[in-house]
This record gives C-alpha cells, sequence and structure tokens, in this order.
C-alpha cells in the first residue's frame, strides 16, 4: 500500500462516519510531516449549516493545530473532488498538494465543472492527484445516493411539490 493510498483510507474512515449519521459519505484527513494533523467528514445535515464540508472541517483543525491560516507544507487527502467552496478555501490556505479519490462531474472544481485549484489568476496553485482509490471512494458515493432514492417515494404526475 502506497503512503497516498493509507492516508485516503483514513479520509474514506471518516467518509464512513458521514454516512452513518446518513451525512453524503465525505471525509477528508491533512497530513503534516507524515502525520495525520486534523480530520473532517460531512456534517451539513447534523449540523444545519453549509459550511460543514470534510474539507472545512478539517481545515480549520488543521490551523488551529499548526497555530496559522497558511497549511503550506501540508497534503489534503478527501474522498470527493472539492466543491468551489473547499476548493477555494484549500486555495485560501496554501495547501500546495490535495490527492481526491473520486471526481465530481456535477459540481467538481478541481477540473470536473471549474479547476480553481489550477487558476493562473489566483497566487496559488495546488498539485493535485486523482483517482487514489478511485474505485472504492465512487462505489462508497454511488451506494449512498442508491440507498437514497429507495428511501425516497415517487412523486406521482400532478402531484403538487412539497
Amino acid at each position: 500500500m502506497t503512503t497516498d493510498e493509507r492516508y485516503m483510507k483514513e479520509a474514506i474512515r471518516q467518509a464512513k462516519k458521514a454516512s452513518a449519521l446518513g451525512e453524503v459519505p465525505i471525509g477528508c484527513v491533512i497530513v503534516y510531516e507524515d502525520k495525520i494533523i486534523a480530520r473532517g467528514y460531512n456534517r451539513r445535515m447534523v449540523d444545519q449549516n453549509v459550511l460543514s464540508h470534510a474539507e472545512i472541517i478539517a481545515i480549520r483543525k488543521a490551523c488551529k493545530k499548526m497555530g496559522d491560516w497558511r497549511l503550506e507544507n501540508c497534503t489534503l487527502y478527501v474522498t470527493l473532488e472539492p466543491c468551489p467552496m473547499c476548493a477555494g478555501a484549500i486555495v485560501q490556505a496554501r495547501v500546495p498538494q490535495v490527492v481526491i479519490g473520486c471526481m465530481n462531474p456535477k459540481a467538481g472544481c478541481a477540473g470536473s465543472v471549474l479547476d480553481m485549484l489550477h487558476e493562473d489568476g489566483f497566487n496559488h496553485q495546488v498539485e493535485t492527484k486523482i483517482g487514489v482509490l478511485g474505485e472504492e471512494c465512487s462505489a462508497m458515493m454511488k451506494e449512498f445516493f442508491r440507498a437514497l432514492r429507495l428511501k425516497k417515494p415517487k412523486k406521482k404526475r400532478g402531484e403538487p411539490a412539497l
């Protein structure tokens, strides 16, 4: 197992914590000098807060641990391609490297919809590695949404939306 796979496995463990709460299974860890300094998982529904994404939670903890808003010597591992908010936070925190499990064709901002991590106009660009344990990360997302669709009753034609 490579170093990247080892840390992505921990991000997957974090994602499973989110899933156990009924949240979209997204997990994140931040590594500094070959040690995990912060962990996070998606908690939007539980916290009732749009800011409670795995990456934001982990970045907040890492900044506190480092005593700085800059995470210049850290690597962020995340199971799903960051959204616009999280990609922006990654750039702002000066994270030099992000390792991504699977891409997000509907909201991803590391190359899928936008590529905020490599925007020439910004004062910081991020090195990315994509697809580390990608099949496992993708399967976790697919299973979550499959189960969610099975839970929701189908709306009948002509029935008003609630």
